[in-house]
C-alpha cells in the first residue's frame, strides 16, 4: 500500500554498455522491463542514427511476414481460426547469426510461395477458361443444329430467298448472370434486331477469379449475318467483359474440340492438385515458424531502436545510455548487465552509475493489479501524479463507488449491476472476453471491479433510501403507529372515509416509538410530504458528504508539503485553508447534525431554520422569529466569521512574503560568503567560480510579481471554489431524486398496467409488459442513468476533491519491455 500511496522511488542511471555486449544487455533489460531509456541524440535525425540500417532490415522482414500471413489467410485449408497463436514459450531476441538465418529462410519461403501461388492461379484460370469453353460447346450444340436448319415459314423463306449468298456466323461465350438483361437489350438495340441471341445457364458453378465467389455463368450464342453486324457484336461483348471463344461452324469440329478439352481439363486438374498439395505444405510450414519469427524480429527491432537512443563514447568502444530505473530494482539491473555480458562472452563487464539529482523530474510509477488498475485509470485520465505525489486512487477505491451509489441508490438496480459485474469478474480469464476488439466492451471489462463496487454500494444506499425498483421494503415494523390516534382523538372509520390525509401527532403517546432500525421508515411512502422529507434529507446529506470529502482532500495536501519539505506551506497555506472551510461550511455541517440530535419529532415544530441562521451569521444580525440552536450561538458565529475572513489575507500574502524573505536572506548570505579576498582575473579557478555562481543565480532566480500573482489566483480560486464546490455536491441530491422519480414513473406507467389484469389473460399481459419493463429498466435506468451518475461522480473527484491537493502534472514511467511491445493492450 505504501508504493500505491506514493509512486515508487525512481532514479536516473547512466549505463556503460560495451559495444560487443550492448545488444545482449539491452535484450536482457527488455525481457525484465526494468528501465525507461532517454534519448541522448535528440538533435540527430532518425535516418542518420547508427543502427538505422538494422532497423530497416527488421522492417523489411516484417513486410515479408505480412505477405506470408496474408497468404495463410487466403489459401490455407482448413482456414486458420483467428490470428496466429502466440508462441509458448516466448523466444528471446535473436543473435546476429540467427537473424541472418531467419532473413534467408523467410525470403526463400516467400519466394517459393509467390512462385507456387502464381502457378496455382495460372492453372486455376486456365481450368476456368477451359471449363467455360466446354460448357459453351455443350450448351450450344442443340442451338446451332436448329439454327442451321430453320423451319420453313413465310418470313424466313422470303428472307433466305433474297440472301442465299450470305453465310451465317456465330459468336459464343459466357457472361455474368447479372449482366444478361442489359447485355441482351444493348445487342438488340445496336444491331436493330438482325441477330439471333440465345442464353443458357451452365450446369456447373465456376469460381470468379477476381473475388473467389462461385458463379453459375450464363452461356450465350449470337447468330448474325454480315461483317458490320459482327464488328458491333464483338465490341459489345468486349464492353461487357464477356469471355468469348472460337466457335467452329461444323458439328464434327466442335465434337473434336470438346474431346480435346476433356483431356486438357483432366491434365490440369492433376497438376493443380499436386500444386495445391505443395502449396499447403509451404503454408503449414509458415504457420509453424511464422509466430516465432515475428516475435524474434519484433524484439530485435525494439533493441536496435533503443541502441539508437544511446550515445557512443569518445573512444567508440562502448555505448552510453541514460535510463530511469526504480531504486529497488538496481540490483536486478546490474544482474541483467552481467548476464548480457556473459552471453556475449566479453571480458569487460557493462556497468551503471547512479546520477544524483537530475534536473528533469523523475517519472511516476504505480504498481497496479486487475483490481486497482481501473481506479488508477480514472485518476490518470485527469492527469498523472507528479513524482512521489499523494495518489488519490487509494481513496477513490471507496469514495468513487460510494458517491455513485448516493446518486444511483436502488436495491434492485444495484443488484442487477452487481450480477453483471460479478459475471465479468468470474469470467476474467476467458481469452475471448479479454481480446474482444469492441471498445465499449474493453472499457466495461477493464472496469469490472469498479462496476462491482458501484453495484454493491448502490444496494447499500438503496437499502438506506428503502427503494427497490421504486417500491419500499418493510424488513422491520414501522416506528409510527396509527392506533393511538384513534384512541386519543376518537377517530372512526367515518373519519378515514371523509379525509384523504390525516396527520399523525408524535406528541401523542404511542404514535412515534423511535427511529426505524435501518434506513428510511417505509411509512413515509404513504405520507403526503414524502417528497419534501426526502428532499430535505438528501440535500443535507449531500452537503455533509461534500464538506467531509473536500476537507479530507485539503488534509491530504499535508503529506505533500511534508514530503517536499515545505513546512512553511503547512502553516501559511494548509491551516488558513482549513480554517476558512471549517469556520463556514464545517460549521454549517455542525448545525445540521446538532439540529438532528437536539430536536426530536415531538418538538420539531419549534426547530429553528438553519438557512436563516447561516444568512444571519454573515450579516451579524439576530432574528427574533428564529430562535438560536444553543446558548451563545451569536458569539460563536461572529468569531467564526472573523477567523474565516482573517485567514484570507494570511493565505494571500503569507507564502509570497515568506519566500521573498528567504530569497533576500540567501542573497545576502551568498554575497558575503563569495566576495573574493584577492582579485585575480587570470585565475582559471576564479573564472570557473564565476561561471558556477552565474549558474546558481540563474537557477535561484526569484520573480516576486509572479509569486504574488500565482498565490492571488490560488486564493481566489480556493475561496470561491469552497462555495461553488459545496453547491456542486448538491448534484448528489438532484440525481438521486431524478433516479427515484424515473423509477416510480416507469413502475406506474408500465408495470402497474399489467397488474390490473386478472386470470389467464393477466398472465399473458404480465409477461408481455414485463419484457418492456425490463428493457426500459436496463436501457434507461441502468445504462443512461448509470452513465450520468458515473460522469457526475467523475466530476466530483476530478474537480471538487483532487484540486485540493493533486496537481496531476507528472508523466508515467514507460519501461522498455518486450511484453508491452508484443501485447500493446
Amino acid at each position: 500500500m505504501g508504493a500505491f500511496f506514493r509512486s515508487e522511488e525512481v532514479c536516473l542511471v547512466q549505463l556503460f554498455l560495451q559495444s560487443g555486449s550492448a545488444y545482449n544487455c539491452v535484450s536482457e533489460l527488455g525481457e525484465l522491463g526494468l528501465v525507461e531509456f532517454r534519448d541522448l541524440n535528440p538533435n540527430v535525425n532518425s535516418f542518420q542514427r547508427k543502427f538505422v540500417n538494422e532497423v530497416r532490415r527488421c522492417e523489411e522482414m516484417e513486410k515479408t511476414f505480412t505477405y506470408l500471413e496474408q497468404e495463410i489467410v487466403r489459401s490455407l485449408f482448413p482456414p486458420q481460426a483467428g490470428p496466429l497463436p502466440t508462441p509458448s514459450p516466448v523466444p528471446s531476441a535473436p543473435q546476429p547469426r540467427e537473424l541472418m538465418a531467419i532473413e534467408e529462410e523467410s525470403e526463400r519461403l516467400a519466394r517459393e510461395l509467390r512462385e507456387v501461388s502464381r502457378n496455382r492461379d495460372c492453372l486455376m484460370n486456365q481450368l476456368i477458361q477451359l471449363s467455360q469453353y466446354r460448357g459453351v460447346l455443350i450448351q450450344t450444340h442443340t442451338l446451332t443444329v436448329s439454327q442451321a436448319h430453320p423451319p420453313s415459314t413465310l418470313e424466313t423463306a422470303a428472307l433466305l430467298d433474297n440472301r442465299q449468298d450470305i453465310r451465317l456466323s456465330f459468336v459464343a461465350g459466357v457472361v455474368h448472370p447479372w449482366k444478361v438483361p442489359s447485355f441482351e437489350r444493348l445487342l438488340w438495340r445496336a444491331c436493330r434486331g438482325y441477330i439471333i441471341v440465345d442464353f443458357r445457364e451452365m450446369e456447373e458453378r465456376l469460381e470468379l477469379p477476381e473475388t473467389g465467389e462461385m458463379v453459375q455463368w450464363t452461356v450465350f450464342l449470337i447468330s448474325f449475318w454480315g461483317e458490320q453486324i459482327g464488328q458491333k457484336v464483338k465490341k459489345i461483348c468486349d464492353c461487357f467483359h464477356t469471355h468469348t471463344f472460337d466457335y467452329p461452324e461444323g458439328t464434327t469440329e466442335r465434337e473434336k474440340i470438346l474431346h480435346g478439352l476433356q483431356g486438357r481439363i483432366v491434365d490440369i486438374k492433376t497438376v493443380l492438385s499436386q500444386t495445391e498439395h505443395y502449396l499447403q505444405q509451404l503454408l503449414c510450414r509458415s504457420v509453424t515458424v511464422l509466430p516465432q519469427w515475428k516475435v524474434r524480429v519484433q524484439k530485435c527491432k525494439a533493441v536496435q531502436a533503443v541502441l539508437n537512443l544511446c550515445s557512443p563514447s569518445v573512444t567508440d568502444k562502448c555505448l552510453i545510455a541514460e535510463a530511469w530505473c526504480p531504486v529497488r530494482k538496481l540490483l536486478l539491473l546490474q544482474s541483467a548487465l552481467i548476464e548480457g555480458t556473459r552471453k556475449n562472452g566479453s571480458g569487460v563487464d557493462s556497468f551503471y552509475n547512479r546520477l544524483p539529482d537530475p534536473s528533469t523530474p523523475p517519472p511516476t510509477l504505480f504498481h497496479t493489479n486487475s483490481f486497482t488498475a481501473g481506479f488508477q485509470s480514472i485518476v490518470d485520465a485527469y492527469g498523472v501524479a507528479r513524482y512521489r505525489e499523494v495518489n488519490p486512487a487509494v481513496y477513490t477505491i471507496i469514495t468513487f463507488p460510494f458517491l455513485f451509489a448516493v446518486m444511483f441508490g436502488d436495491v434492485g438496480h444495484g443488484l442487477l449491476m452487481t450480477m453483471a459485474a460479478l459475471w465479468m469478474v468470474l469470467q476474467e480469464r476467458d481469452l475471448n472476453l479479454r481480446t474482444n476488439d469492441n471498445e465499449i466492451w474493453q472499457m466495461m471489462f477493464g472496469g469490472r471491479y469498479l462496476i462491482l463496487l458501484m453495484g454493491l454500494f448502490s444496494i447499500y444506499t438503496g437499502a438506506v433510501y428503502n427503494e427497490c425498483f421504486s417500491k419500499g421494503l418493510s424488513p422491520f415494523p414501522s416506528g409510527w403507529h396509527l392506533q393511538p390516534m384513534f384512541q386519543h382523538y376518537n377517530w372512526s372509520d367515518e373519519t378515514l372515509r371523509e379525509n384523504q390525509y390525516l396527520t399523525l401527532d408524535p406528541n401523542v403517546t404511542g404514535v412515534f416509538q423511535g427511529p426505524y432500525p435501518f434506513g428510511i421508515d417505509p411509512i413515509w411512502r404513504l405520507a403526503n410530504n414524502h417528497l419534501t422529507f426526502l428532499n430535505s434529507y438528501k440535500m443535507k446529506m449531500s452537503v455533509i458528504i461534500g464538506v467531509v470529502h473536500m476537507t479530507f482532500g485539503v488534509c491530504l495536501s499535508f503529506f505533500n508539503y511534508i514530503h517536499l519539505n515545505q513546512l512553511s506551506s503547512v502553516f501559511l497555506v494548509l491551516i488558513p485553508e482549513l480554517l476558512f472551510m471549517q469556520c463556514l461550511f464545517g460549521y454549517l455541517v455542525f448545525m445540521v447534525l446538532f439540529k438532528w440530535v437536539a430536536f426530536s419529532p415531538q418538538d420539531s415544530d419549534r426547530a429553528p431554520s438553519i438557512l436563516i441562521h447561516f444568512i444571519d451569521m454573515f450579516l451579524f444580525t439576530e432574528n427574533e422569529d428564529n430562535p438560536p440552536l444553543y446558548h451563545g450561538q451569536m458569539i460563536v458565529q461572529r468569531v467564526l466569521v472573523v477567523v474565516a475572513l482573517a485567514s484570507v489575507p494570511v493565505l494571500l500574502l503569507g507564502k509570497p512574503l515568506y519566500l521573498y524573505y528567504n530569497h533576500r536572506r540567501r542573497a545576502n548570505t551568498r554575497g558575503g560568503e563569495e566576495r573574493p579576498l584577492v582579485t585575480d582575473t587570470s585565475s582559471i579557478n576564479a573564472l570557473q567560480g564565476d561561471l558556477e555562481e552565474g549558474g546558481t543565480r540563474e537557477e535561484e532566480e526569484f520573480d516576486t510579481a509572479d509569486v504574488f500573482m500565482h498565490q492571488a489566483i490560488h486564493t481566489i480560486e480556493y475561496c470561491l471554489g469552497c462555495i461553488s464546490n459545496t453547491a456542486s455536491y448538491l448534484r448528489l441530491w438532484a440525481l438521486s431524486l431524478a433516479h427515484a422519480q424515473l423509477s416510480e414513473v416507469l413502475w406506474v406507467m408500465v408495470m402497474r398496467i399489467s397488474l390490473s389484469w386478472q386470470g389467464y389473460v393477466g398472465s399473458v399481459v404480465l409477461a408481455i409488459i414485463f419484457s418492456f419493463f425490463a428493457t426500459l429498466t436496463v436501457s434507461i435506468l441502468l445504462v443512461m442513468e448509470g452513465l450520468s451518475a458515473f460522469l457526475h461522480a467523475l466530476r466530483l473527484h476530478w474537480v471538487e476533491f483532487q484540486n485540493k491537493f493533486y496537481s496531476g502534472t507528472g508523466y508515467k514511467l514507460n519501461t522498455f519491455s518486450f511484453s508491452s511491445i508484443l501485447n500493446p493492450l
